[in-house]
């Protein structure tokens, strides 16, 4: 199990801050909420220093934001995504995206399932990078950070009632996090039922 593994490896690499550091960042790419989480838990139990979570968390967020525009810049290599925007669009496109980047980015940070479309559709119309990476390194910050001191009280709470049960609860919460960011992400691709426009 992931929650299994990843504080399996935390617990290896105590007192080895890099390590430590290099297996959060590795967390976030593969599931970030859920990374946050279980950071926090560490540090609550006392298995990892507060600012090596929290500094690892910031970066391998960024690191991955940063991933998603590059993926979106490459993906105009290709003829088959330029057939579906043509130059004109791609142009309009950019220039909406570039005057708003900062809300647009910091929107989709806080709403489940718009971050893989929108950063990506950001890369892909060649938003300015430094705007982007700034609104971005900004959104992780406010994000991460009010994620993150939740989770620490919710590992206090968890360490208090639940005890040796903590990660079960965790894993719980974990699952949660996922099926409501899953089912927000087809709900707002559904709008109206699929229903078509009305006169």
């Amino acid at each position: 199990m992931l929650i299994t593994s990843f504080t399996h490896m935390l617990t290896q690499a105590e007192s080895r801050p890099l390590l430590e550091a290099a297996i959060i960042i590795l967390g976030t790419f593969i599931l970030e909420d859920a990374a946050t989480l279980l950071a926090a838990m560490q540090v609550v139990a006392g298995a990892v220093s507060l600012p090596v979570a929290l500094g690892a968390l910031y970066a391998g967020i960024v690191l991955g934001d940063l991933g998603l525009y590059g993926l979106g810049r490459l993906s105009v290599q290709f003829a088959c995504a330029q057939r579906l925007v043509p130059p004109r669009r791609q142009d309009l496109g950019r220039d909406y995206v570039s005057q708003r980047i900062v809300p647009i980015v910091l929107i989709s940070r806080f709403i489940p399932g718009l971050r893989l479309p929108t950063y990506t559709t950001c890369g892909f119309l060649r938003a300015p990078f430094l705007s982007f990476a700034m609104a971005a390194i900004l959104a992780t910050l406010a994000w991460t950070s009010l994620l993150f001191w939740l989770s620490l009280k919710l590992g206090h709470l968890m360490l208090h009632y639940l005890g040796q049960w903590r990660w079960a609860g965790l894993a719980i919460f974990c699952l949660l996090l996922v099926v409501v960011g899953r089912t927000a992400a087809k709900w707002r691709g559904n709008p109206m039922n699929d229903k078509g426009p009305t006169s």
